[in-house]
């Protein structure tokens, strides 16, 4: 099962990281960037300037009433379709998300199979202002503490991949260090145990980790059962306004994209496009 070989990996690589920078060590760096994001927060909000590192969260909320918010990925590559490309610039694309309209950015940080490289996240936060989701196969508060060091508003929560105890403890850590947690769900039995732990930010993700194939059907099937307080997001498979439309009204409230901007000719245009997917379609050229 692939879900077993990048466990198997990330684990490997988890050790490589320990030896190198000690996990009472990474503590401290992200508990220090944690205390800083928290200082620069107040002070904007002392001269009565919004923060310039809002949660993930809070930027999806924050969308406009004439978008649906969008959290636009980066990635270098995935098990099921291959490298995208040796061009890719994590910079240029942060920007161009920026320009379409992103409400967040998400970046894929798994070197094995999606080859990432080290600073894909930094430079994704730097260059486009937006909340950065940290999105990885997180098994131990040490990688939850590195996204928090990396500058990540959010950490990427899989409940295939975790015990309830495990799940706990991460989720609490993000807590900690004041990061989101979107916690990722596949079916019903997962959505319970997500909601249990705490979850507010739920995500629906339509690829079946086993096989890797995709089914919007299972947003459709999910969405009914996630409660209001719970943001739900829906995530892969989905490549045009159309799906968009589907999603939303089986209940999604944000969608996370990522082969289909990363494949586009423009990008942002192709962003542009899936926020205003939920726009009355005569009136999609004014939300453009």
């Amino acid at each position: 099962m692939i879900l077993e070989r990048i466990l198997a990996a990330r684990r490997r690589r988890l050790e490589e990281a320990k030896a190198r920078v000690p996990a009472e060590a990474m503590a401290r760096e992200a508990e220090t960037a944690a205390r800083l994001r928290r200082q620069r927060a107040a002070e904007r909000r002392a001269f009565g300037r919004p923060p310039l590192e809002s949660g993930l969260r809070a930027a999806l909320e924050a969308a406009e009433p004439d978008r649906f918010p969008v959290i636009a990925e980066i990635k270098r590559a995935s098990p099921s379709a291959g490298a995208f490309g040796a061009g890719l610039r994590v910079g240029a694309l942060a920007r161009a998300y920026r320009e379409g309209g992103a409400a967040a950015v998400s970046v894929l940080t798994e070197p094995d199979f999606f080859q990432a490289r080290p600073r894909d996240l930094e430079t994704a936060a730097s260059t486009s202002g937006l909340p950065v989701l940290r999105k990885d196969f997180i098994v131990d508060p040490y990688q939850v503490d590195e996204a928090a060091v990396m500058g990540a508003a959010a950490v990427l929560l899989i409940v295939a991949a975790l015990r309830d105890d495990e799940l706990r403890r991460l989720f609490a850590r993000a807590v900690e260090l004041g990061l989101d947690a979107l916690v990722e769900v596949h079916d019903e039995f997962e959505l319970e145990r997500a909601l249990a732990a705490g979850a507010r930010l739920v995500g629906v993700n339509n690829r079946d980790l086993r096989t890797f194939e995709t089914r919007l059907e299972v947003t459709e099937r999910l969405a009914r059962l996630v409660p209001r307080e719970a943001f739900l997001v829906t995530e892969s498979g989905i490549r045009d306004p159309e799906d968009i439309r589907r999603l939303a009204a089986a209940g999604a409230r944000a969608a996370l994209v990522g082969e289909s901007l990363v494949r586009a000719a423009d990008p942002a245009a192709a962003l542009r496009a899936l926020t205003c997917a939920t726009v009355a379609r005569g009136g999609e050229a004014a939300c453009s």
